[in-house]
């Protein structure tokens, strides 16, 4: 080694490395391929309106179940529009948006039978109002009053999962329940059941989702995982997650895997319908790819701007899945049947907003409330100790 004398310093120097050979520059990183935007999947109804034929599926929705999806889609958005205000008001800690995705979530909420079970992940509030959730308990997590919102078993639907994908392994070990109880693959319309569980893009580059997709691929489990590919993971663009479809994904795993126009109501509930038949008659899993787009932030923490370009945008405003509908509608319905739509979905939003500021916190105490179903000695220590501390205030 080499030393170099300072008049303070004493330091090592190594040899001189051998000159490096020179290497060819390297061609540029190819950019990530854009989405297929001429493969939008499985699609009955344009975005002008018009019904369009696919030799895999039939619209199953007859006018006045259209009619009803339409009021469902119109009341989702003008909710969502008034919890979104709520939460800028200071009224909820955080909402997270739907708009744009009512389509995905209506239409497949209306394939579900009783006998059926929805695990959502935590943007499904379309979900949640077309099956009948009061629209005040659907904000209850997110007013920060309650662990959870609606009564699950009364709606047969589990509340929110804030951890990315992990309801796609509850949603695989439900349906291996209800194998175990034999009410799969029965023939009884009124005994069978299929599980029906929602996830997003991101979700599906989670480690849960692929072990769920193997459990329920191993033991046939009656799972239609549900992939609304909003085409944003929170910033991360879909095509940056995954090189293909992914409703590809499936065939990895042996199992049927559907794209279809997330937009499009009419296709979403004829395939969900499809694909819950097959699992409740013993099929195994189905992957629904609903490919559509998310026209608001992540989150109200978020600003999209920074990431959405504004042309995709425009590009998927004139997709937008309730004016497709009208659209349809237009031609059949009686003059101001839109406008009554509106103001009664305007009523909601009011009753909502009335609802969710007469919400008082609850008291410090429910935070050991509804964590075990019998209460722990030491979960019983930590409340005692709690009330006291807080008692010494008073």
């Amino acid at each position: 080694m080499n030393v170099v004398r300072g008049p303070e310093l004493i330091a090592e120097r190594p040899a001189r490395p051998p000159e490096p050979v020179p290497v060819a520059a390297a061609p540029p990183a190819a950019p990530f391929p854009a989405q297929e935007p001429g493969d939008s999947g499985v699609r009955l109804l344009a975005p002008d309106g018009t019904r369009v034929t696919d030799p895999r599926f039939d619209a199953l929705a007859d006018h006045d179940l259209c009619r009803e999806f339409y009021t469902s889609m119109v009341l989702a958005r003008r909710l969502d529009e008034e919890a979104t205000a709520l939460q800028r008001q200071g009224e909820l800690v955080l909402w997270i948006p739907l708009r744009g995705q009512e389509a995905a979530q209506v239409g497949s909420a209306a394939a579900v039978r009783p006998h059926d079970f929805v695990f959502p992940s935590y943007r499904e509030h379309a979900v949640a109002w077309h099956r009948g959730v009061p629209a005040g308990e659907v904000i209850r997590l997110l007013r920060g009053v309650s662990h959870d919102g609606w009564d699950v078993a009364k709606h047969s639907m589990a509340n929110y999962t804030i951890v990315l994908a992990s309801q796609t392994l509850h949603a695989v070990g439900y349906g291996l329940g209800m194998v175990l109880d034999g009410t799969v693959g029965t023939g009884d319309p009124d005994r069978d059941g299929a599980v029906l569980v929602y996830l997003g893009d991101g979700a599906m580059s989670q480690g849960d989702a692929n072990e769920a997709f193997v459990w329920a691929a191993s033991f046939g489990a009656p799972v239609v995982f549900l992939c609304q590919n909003n085409q944003w993971a929170i910033s991360t663009p879909a095509r940056r997650q995954s090189p293909v479809q992914l409703a590809r994904r499936a065939d990895g795993f042996g199992f049927p895997g559907v794209r279809v126009d997330g937009n499009d109501v009419l296709a979403m509930h004829a395939v969900t319908t499809w694909a819950l038949e097959h699992a409740r008659g013993g099929g195994g899993p189905v992957l629904i790819e609903a490919n559509t787009y998310r026209m608001a932030p992540h989150t109200t923490s978020d600003d999209a701007t920074r990431y959405q370009p504004a042309e995709e945008l425009v590009l998927w405003r004139a997709r937008d899945p309730i004016e497709r509908l009208r659209l349809l509608l237009a031609a059949d319905v009686a003059a101001g049947w839109f406008d009554e739509v509106r103001e009664r979905a305007d009523d909601a939003a009011a009753d909502l907003r009335r609802e969710c500021l007469a919400m008082d916190p609850p008291a410090a105490v429910t935070t050991f409330g509804n964590v075990y179903a019998d209460e722990t000695a030491d979960l019983r220590a930590q409340r005692e100790w709690f009330t006291t501390y807080r008692d010494s205030f008073l």
